[in-house]
């Protein structure tokens, strides 16, 4: 009776610690409801709503009534119509798209004759999400015919760019980036301030001249040349092991690296004065990752989600990070035509930094 007496306070004095311990309270009910959220309605493997252009040079009653039925699959929206298939290719080359369809000025002629395409789709390989669509389209009805295409003849000509050959590794490893330096650096921060304050040693650094502005970047700039090392490290693994190019330009990649690297740095001194603990500092880090890989379009489709579920992915370093090493490793894009995810995850660096550093002197005082 003695042991069971002891064994029921150790149980009531581990239930008020985490009662006061509001963080991991929340924890127990947050990450089940978040995880059914994602999986339930983040995560569609059905391919649709693929962001589409179109160049139509025929531009006659019926390639019209073709792109109409394209459009009514819901596995393409057209947002651009341009002139040339030259501009397609630089929508895609860009990210812009993830899908071009290129009607050329014989489209009517081309549809009867059973020995010529008459329509060329242009699929975005980086992705490998993009994959479906091959079959998708090809058994897509005519609106002139329900007849399903390949009964009929090779009316659609599906080139998928980037990656032919529908290699897993190359469309792969280019996110995994993005993941690994996410885990790596978010939870080499989060730990940072909260190990200092345990061990003691954040009072001596109280006393010292340095100011709360520069404890914070001096935490930060260390670790950027760690997770430069680790993309070193997945760029040499990928060619060697799995042969996935850098088909842009190496220094390119590490500018983009070096941007989304501080803005998960600075993410995790945030979390770091946020919580009390390194286990509390652990349990938030984790909290963010699995979003960070399910919203991210790393392994789901991205434009298949919810439009909630891309609102929360956009606000995420790691998707804008996995547009830039897919454009840049895989398109041979340039940082200018990738401006657009350079600008959001500097702003991102110096907004979440500011935040972490006023916060940090809020607790000091």
């Amino acid at each position: 009776m003695k042991s069971l007496s002891r064994l029921m306070a150790i149980m009531r004095k581990e239930v008020r610690q985490m009662r006061r311990d509001r963080l991991t309270f929340a924890m127990i009910f947050g990450m089940p409801l978040m995880q059914i959220l994602l999986f339930g309605y983040a995560i569609n493997m059905d391919v649709r709503n693929l962001t589409t252009a179109v160049a139509d040079e025929s531009n006659t009653h019926l390639s019209r009534e073709f792109v109409a039925r394209l459009e009514q699959t819901q596995v393409t929206k057209i947002r651009y119509r341009v002139n040339t298939a030259a501009e397609l290719e630089e929508l895609m080359r860009a990210g812009e798209i993830s899908v071009g369809v290129a009607i050329p000025k014989d489209f009517d002629r081309r549809v009867i004759d059973d020995n010529r395409t008459a329509v060329h789709i242009l699929v975005d390989g980086s992705d490998p999400t993009i994959g479906g669509i091959v079959d998708a389209l090809r058994n897509m009805p005519l609106a002139f015919d329900t007849t399903p295409v390949q009964q009929k003849h090779d009316l659609i000509e599906v080139r998928p760019y980037y990656n032919p050959e529908r290699r897993t590794p190359i469309n792969v490893i280019p996110g995994l980036m993005g993941v690994i330096l996410t885990m790596t650096m978010m939870l080499f921060t989060a730990v940072s301030i909260v190990r200092e304050r345990e061990r003691g040693n954040l009072e001596l650094l109280i006393n010292t001249p340095v100011s709360s502005a520069e404890l914070m970047i001096g935490k930060v700039m260390p670790y950027i040349a760690i997770g430069l090392v680790q993309l070193a490290l997945i760029v040499w693994a990928g060619d060697l092991l799995f042969d996935v190019p850098v088909r842009g330009s190496i220094i390119d990649l590490y500018v983009a690296a070096s941007l989304f690297i501080a803005a998960n740095l600075a993410l995790g001194l945030f979390i770091s004065t946020a919580v009390k603990t390194q286990f509390q500092a652990m349990q938030m880090t984790f909290f963010l990752i699995m979003p960070s890989i399910l919203l991210s379009g790393f392994v789901f489709p991205f434009e298949g989600m919810p439009v909630v579920a891309q609102y929360l992915g956009e606000a995420l370093p790691i998707t804008h990070f996995i547009r830039l090493t897919r454009g840049i490793m895989l398109r041979e894009a340039g940082l200018v035509e990738l401006s657009g995810a350079l600008i959001y995850l500097g702003t991102f660096s110096i907004i979440t930094i500011t935040a972490a550093t006023l916060r940090f002197s809020k607790r000091l005082d």
